[in-house]
């Protein structure tokens, strides 16, 4: 079995890739600070594949700590990297964080990748590349215009770290994920989306309020240039994300990439709006949710979703599952945990 390094593996989409690989094949071991995930995610996923992956506590942000690491570990083969700050928000609010906790550890770990000979990496990437597009669906071809908010302009910088080091160490072969808005949850509800403390993510604030932990949702805006006022984004499952690291992991490790660093978009190619979103939940549950409408928040754009084409033909991935089965599943998430 090649095994696998995860960064941030016991975060939302990290532990469901997790799954994936391991039920595709694949040691893996991760690494998580656990400043925004549970170490009773490894747990979960241990329900799900009755193995329970290799887990090391560490801070990407330590180098010596991560040299350490990899001195222990000489027989990674690939590494898929999610560790990062996430949040838009809070990026605006504390944009040094975000730039130190995303920047610095990628330049730590593909230091490491060239020091130890490990030459597959994917980088978890974001369609807050794109900033504010000016033609939807968003392809890959899109330029990638001033970000919106130090979140997205970490990716950007990102992107352009990893472009510039494979332009120098040609046996690098990385592939970015530019993902568009993950939601829902493992079929089994072993895990989910958890965040700490208040969600800066539309779903489980949806799912926090149908629980009676929040007393209402906020839809930041209803004055866009959009159907019903409010925001548009492309919402996949966070299985079906999770399976296309999967195959971008087996493309570059069959060296069947057709250059060393190649950029993907996911998602489903459907935009819905915040106010969709709340009221197909509301009919998947039979639930009525208490929402309010309020200010517009600092660093949304109006209206984002993806053109996969690429994906489905280069990679052969496609989103299969539904909003509804999403937005179940997330519900059913919410209510063990809640222990509703």
């Amino acid at each position: 079995m090649k095994k696998i390094l995860v960064t941030g593996g016991l975060g939302y989409i990290g532990s469901h890739t997790v799954v994936e690989l391991q039920q595709a094949g694949f040691e893996v071991v991760i690494i998580d600070n656990l400043s925004n995930s549970s170490i009773n995610v490894l747990e979960g996923i241990t329900n799900i594949t009755k193995t329970p992956p290799l887990f090391e506590r560490l801070d990407l942000r330590n180098k010596n700590d991560l040299t350490d690491f990899f001195q222990q570990n000489k027989d990674i083969e690939g590494i898929i990297h999610f560790a990062a700050s996430k949040a838009v928000g809070e990026s605006v609010a504390d944009p040094l964080l975000y730039y130190e906790n995303n920047l610095n550890t990628l330049v730590y770990l593909l230091q490491e990748c060239k020091l130890n000979g490990i030459n597959n990496f994917i980088f978890s990437s974001s369609c807050t590349v794109y900033g504010e597009p000016d033609v939807l669906p968003i392809t890959e071809n899109a330029p990638v215009k001033v970000a919106t908010s130090p979140y997205g302009n970490t990716k950007q910088i990102s992107e352009e770290i990893i472009t510039d080091t494979c332009a120098v160490h040609p046996k690098l072969q990385a592939i970015s994920l530019r993902y568009f808005n993950p939601i829902g949850a493992h079929h089994t509800a072993e895990i989910g989306e958890l965040p700490i403390g208040v969600p800066q993510n539309l779903v489980p604030f949806i799912t926090q309020t149908a629980a009676g932990l929040r007393k209402e949702l906020s839809v930041f805006g209803n004055d866009y240039p959009t159907p019903d006022g409010s925001c548009i984004r492309d919402y996949i499952h966070v299985v079906d994300l999770a399976k296309a690291h999967v195959v971008a992991l087996q493309r570059i490790l069959s060296e069947q990439n057709k250059s060393n660093f190649e950029m993907f978009n996911l998602g489903t190619g459907l935009g819905s709006s915040v106010l969709e979103v709340v009221k197909a939940f509301e009919k998947v549950t039979g639930l009525k949710l208490n929402y309010k409408i309020v200010d517009r928040r600092p660093g949304d754009v109006v209206s984002v979703y993806a053109d996969t084409q690429k994906a489905n033909k280069i990679l052969g991935w496609k989103a299969e599952k539904t909003m509804e089965e999403a937005l179940a599943s997330a519900w059913k998430w919410e209510q063990k945990i809640r222990k509703i």
